[in-house]
């Protein structure tokens, strides 16, 4: 019996010691001390180990491998204070928040800090709202998003850039773009092969303070780009997938659609130009419209698209269109009938969008892996933007000194981009002509039976140049871009490889020595095919244009940081490197006619008028630079910088050029007599001051960078082995150097009321001197301008930023953001050749004042009695002395005496937006805006009309209130064919440029994880989101995000797209 009961006792020894052996399990939640609600994404680490999990979106974690010796729990998150637990089967954690690291990370030049001790000015804009936007580019995706930085943007094509304008814009002739950095690597490539699905952040750097270490290339501002990374803990994978509809944001302006209303308008400028202009008598000048409106000269439309009685006019006496007239009208071999051409060329097309991310790691190793999908099919046919994209970046810490990491990304991209839409005198925009056509023609060819006609299936377009058909328009002849998009075909395919890596090493505590390398590759082929079978390339049998660039960017940092503190009061971080990058890029294209296939793009296809060139460019900086922050018990943190940087657009004598920058922050929040003051979180006073380098000078379009100004340039000519002397095209300047610009900026950051609402204040100024400039030289010598230094300009102004938590618990969160930007530019000296000032066509440049103003003729309203436009010019006395100013119809004598406009600068720009959070659902609305200021509305211009030289062109509703002798207190000139200055450029088409956009409008729900567990998924949300949903401006059809001056709807339009998508999460 004893030794059964010692048998039974080892036996349950044994059992124990098995189970001790054995993994514990351990499953807990995590949430905040400050509103109760779960963090999401906290680390959980069992100390000493590597095993761990981050918290799911409830706050809940699961470790099923505890080791049985493990008694702690580390749990960690951003903001929120460190906590160590016992290791329990269950366990709840409250973490606290930590003021020392409450703030958001601020991703800065060579580094990272926090807000609070940040001393430069800078904007943070995160994934959950870039994630939002419904973009192929990221830039647009700024919009309304960041204070002080306004986007501006002519070209809605799927994929192009927008305009991104950083506090103003600095120079006249240089460039004005930011630089973007991505993952610490400056990036020259295409931003539309960043795909947004794969953005962690992005940062606007503003102040010299916070981009000087970049040298020249950041002096207009810089936006840093952090892509995402896999994080410690088990391994993620994410799938979000949209599907959606493009239309038009801006449509056009309120046109008359009507066929005969049109016609009637042509009638009365017809028989006003007879009345007026050809001395006709009311009988004869009825008899001249009934003749001419079919005629395509003199105001006349060009087309008859009228069945008339035998022996009968288009309209009777009363400027009616006959009664017994009928619409469509047949020759006897085609049929003529009106067309919709905007229903017919603007289309709801398709978005669809698909993105795959897998994420993990553990203390050593993380890694992040996407692929993504996007297809933007834009608003017209022979548009659109597909882009595969695929991204691996990964760390690894290979000991305790060293640890390596590479971030490559491929991309290969479609762009079917049809440049004539960016051409407002094109015969090939779609959005000129449909929205300029007279609503009276037709857009197919017919035979006489009525019926569309094709051409191997496809539907065949009328010209309207007298071969497609019988007819010849007065609008646009020799165009139809509906045809042209469907026959003619264009396209960039472009393959892109953007990558960087690194190695890291730590020999010592506080001291990092880091070697980063950034590699961007961008082959783009361009094939563009003018059809054989109608239109202008017709005539050349088709044409073939290929094109081949190449552009390599290489880019190399070594930085030092070593970061120590005296007494944990005296905090030192001292920063030194080089930087060098350096660009080749190269072009070969060529251009054939007469095609053998026609529907073939290859120059091998093409037997006539060969014509091929080539050209390479080079491009290199480099920089030293250095850097110290000090902080005095993170109270008093001051911040001093240097670089030294060369740019191989200038000479060798003048390469080099000297930037700094010195910033100062006082935390008052941290001192001993703010204790007390509980609904103070943190306030913090902050000041800038510094300089910079600029040596992007643009050529004379202002578009193409100049990669050599201080050397003369010149064209290669010649034939049969004999070389024709070089024609100088460029004047070189080989004592051109840098652009100064020299920046303060002084602010206040603050968080109150247990950071329920926090915000920035900042006064910011920027003064360019010796900027870069093409001066105007007289066209006898060969070139019509030379690159100087000369004169400078400032931008000053004040911006503020707002967020304010509404209600932030467990169930409902509901927070509400506002920005704000006003800023004045200002001319201080120009070269002094030009006496203060500069007239360049309709824009004027004067010292003390704004570079947007517009020099215009004075519109002076309308004669009661002729009905003709008046304009002020000078009234002289006898002996030619000006005494004051009279009304006049000799417009060629009002423009000896423009004026020049006021600021067209709008006063104040930016945006709005609120987000909510109840019970799973959520939603969201971010707006911009801009007010105060003043644009010329170039297309409005075009739509008024009288009817001179513009036969068959669109007329705005506006045009009813013109003059007639019943309507004699108007400020429309009368309709007449003969007069050639009823629309001229004047202050008559001058506008209010404020506008409100609705950017993006979300509304999702995401579904109770006690249902999604069932499918072993962790997260899933349905949504829809709607971008650019609605836009108000002074009128229908007019866009002042254009440009500061003037705007047009024959541009390529905004694109608003309505998706709807699912987002999951295993």
């Amino acid at each position: 019996m004893k030794r059964k009961l010692m048998l039974l006792m080892t036996c349950l020894m044994i059992g124990f010691g098995l189970v001790n052996a054995q993994v514990k399990k351990v499953t807990g939640t995590v949430t905040s001390d400050e509103d109760g609600l779960p963090v999401v994404g906290a680390s959980v680490l069992v100390k000493g180990t590597t095993v761990g999990t981050v918290t799911d979106i409830d706050g809940n974690f699961t470790i099923s491998n505890v080791p049985s010796s493990a008694g702690t729990l580390v749990i960690s998150f951003i903001g929120l204070q460190t906590q160590e637990v016992k290791i329990q089967p269950v366990v709840k954690v409250v973490l606290k928040s930590d003021a020392e690291v409450l703030d958001e990370v601020v991703v800065t030049a060579y580094g990272t800090a926090t807000k609070g001790t940040f001393t430069g000015s800078a904007s943070v804009m995160k994934a959950d709202k870039i994630e939002k936007r419904q973009v192929s580019n990221i830039t647009n995706a700024l919009a309304g998003a960041v204070a002080g930085v306004q986007i501006q943007s002519s070209n809605g094509q799927p994929g192009e850039d927008a305009k991104v304008r950083i506090r103003g814009v600095g120079s006249i002739n240089a460039g004005t773009e930011p630089l973007y950095v991505v993952d610490g690597m400056p990036f020259d490539g295409d931003l539309s092969s960043l795909n947004t699905q794969d953005i962690e952040s992005m940062t606007v750097l503003k102040d010299a303070a916070s981009t000087a270490l970049y040298g020249a290339r950041g002096a207009n501002g810089i936006i840093m780009i952090t892509t995402k990374k896999g994080a410690s803990g088990k391994a993620r994978v994410n799938f979000d997938a949209k599907w959606g509809a493009n239309s038009r944001a801006v449509t056009n302006y309120d046109v008359i659609d009507s066929p005969n209303q049109y016609m009637e308008l042509a009638y009365q400028s017809l028989k006003n130009a007879g009345l007026y202009n050809l001395g006709y008598d009311d009988a004869a000048a009825h008899a001249y419209a009934n003749s001419t409106i079919f005629k395509n000269a003199s105001g006349g439309v060009g087309y008859q698209v009228y069945t008339l009685p035998a022996g009968e006019g288009m309209f009777t006496t009363d400027g009616r269109v006959n009664p017994n007239a009928k619409l469509g009208y047949n020759d006897g071999t085609y049929y003529y009938t009106p067309d919709d051409w905007e229903k017919e060329m603007f289309k709801n097309k398709l978005r669809q969008e698909y993105n795959l991310s897998v994420s993990g790691g553990n203390d050593r190793a993380t890694f992040y892996f996407s692929l993504g999908y996007l297809d933007d099919q834009g608003v017209i046919d022979g548009s659109g933007f597909k882009r595969y994209s695929g991204r691996l970046n990964g760390d690894y810490k290979v000991n305790d000194w060293l640890k390596v990491g590479a971030n490559v990304a491929y991309n290969f991209t479609n762009s079917r981009y049809p440049g004539e839409q960016q051409n407002t005198a094109s015969s090939g925009n779609a959005f000129y002509i449909a929205n300029f056509a007279a609503p009276i023609y037709p857009l197919y060819v017919r035979d006489a039976n009525g019926n569309i006609m094709t051409n191997n299936g496809r539907k065949v377009y009328d010209y309207g140049d007298g071969q497609s058909t019988n007819q010849s328009r007065s609008f646009m002849s020799i165009s139809n871009p509906a045809g042209d998009l469907i026959y003619n075909k264009t396209e960039y395919l472009m393959d892109i490889i953007n990558a960087n890596w690194y190695a890291q090493i730590t020999p010592i505590k506080g001291l990092t020595l880091t070697a980063r390398y950034g590699l961007h590759i961008d082959n783009t082929r361009y094939n563009d095919l003018g059809n054989a079978y109608m239109g202008q390339t017709a005539s050349y049998g088709g044409t073939a244009t290929q094109e081949h660039m190449r552009t390599f960017g290489f880019d190399q940092q070594y930085v030092a940081n070593y970061t120590f503190s005296i007494d944990d009061i005296h905090h030192i971080d001292l920063t030194a490197g080089y930087d060098g990058y350096s660009m080749e890029m190269t072009d070969f294209y060529g251009y054939g006619t007469n095609l053998y296939n026609p529907e073939s793009y290859y120059l091998g296809n093409t037997i006539d008028n060969w014509q091929l060139g080539g050209v390479k460019n080079e491009y290199a900086t480099h920089g030293i630079f250095a850097r110290v922050n000090y902080s005095y018990n993170d109270k008093y943190i001051g911040n001093v910088s240097y670089r030294r940087d060369a740019s191989s657009r200038f000479a060798p004598d003048h390469r080099w050029g000297d930037f700094w920058a010195a910033s100062v922050a006082w935390r008052i929040s941290e001192e001993a007599f703010m204790e007390d003051v509980e609904w103070v979180n943190q306030l913090k006073l902050k000041a800038s001051f510094g300089q910079q380098g600029n040596d992007d000078i643009l050529m004379g379009d202002l578009t193409t960078k100049n990669y050599y100004p201080y050397i003369d340039q010149y064209s290669i000519s010649g034939a049969n082995g004999v070389y024709s002397d070089g024609v100088l095209y460029y004047k070189g300047n080989p004592d051109l150097t840098w652009e100064t610009s020299t920046s303060y900026n002084v602010g206040v950051d603050f968080s109150l009321f247990k950071n329920k609402l926090t915000g920035t204040l900042e006064y910011f100024g920027r003064k360019s001197s010796d900027m870069l400039y093409n001066l105007p030289t007289a066209g006898s010598l060969g070139y019509t301008s030379m690159p100087v230094n000369v004169g400078s300009m400032t931008n000053s102004g004040f911006e503020m930023d707002f967020t304010y938590n509404i209600i932030q618990n467990k169930n409902v969160t509901w927070d509400v953001n506002f920005n704000a930007t006003f800023i004045k530019n200002k001319i201080n000296e120009l070269h002094e050749n030009l006496n203060g000032r500069l007239i360049d066509d309709t824009r004027i440049y004067e010292e003390g004042e704004s570079m947007y103003r517009m020099y215009l003729v004075e519109y002076a309203g309308v004669d009661e009695t002729t009905g003709e436009a008046l304009y002020w010019t000078a009234d002289k006395d006898e002996k030619g002395n000006i005494i004051g100013r009279k009304k006049t119809t000799d417009y060629v004598d009002a423009q000896n005496y423009r004026i020049a406009t006021d600021d067209m600068m709008p006063t104040v720009y930016g945006g709005i937006g609120t987000s909510v959070t109840a019970y799973g659902f959520d939603a969201s609305i971010s707006l911009s805006y801009q007010l105060g200021g003043e644009i010329y509305d170039s297309g409005y211009a075009v739509t008024m009309h009288g009817g001179y030289q513009r036969g068959g062109t669109a007329w705005n509703k506006d045009i009813l209130n013109a003059w007639t002798p019943t309507n004699t207190r108007t400020d429309v000139p009368r309709l007449d064919a003969e007069d050639r200055y009823t629309n001229s450029a004047s202050t008559r088409f001058l506008t209010s440029s404020n506008y409100l956009n609705i950017n993006n409008i979300t509304v999702g729900y995401t579904l109770p994880k006690s249902w999604t567990q069932k499918m072993q998924i962790e997260k899933l949300r349905i949504y829809f989101t709607a971008d650019n949903l609605g836009f108000i401006s002074a009128r229908k059809g007019l866009d002042p995000r254009q440009s500061y001056t003037t705007a047009t709807t024959a541009l390529y339009t905004p694109i608003r797209t309505i998706s709807g998508g699912i987002n999951l999460t295993f």
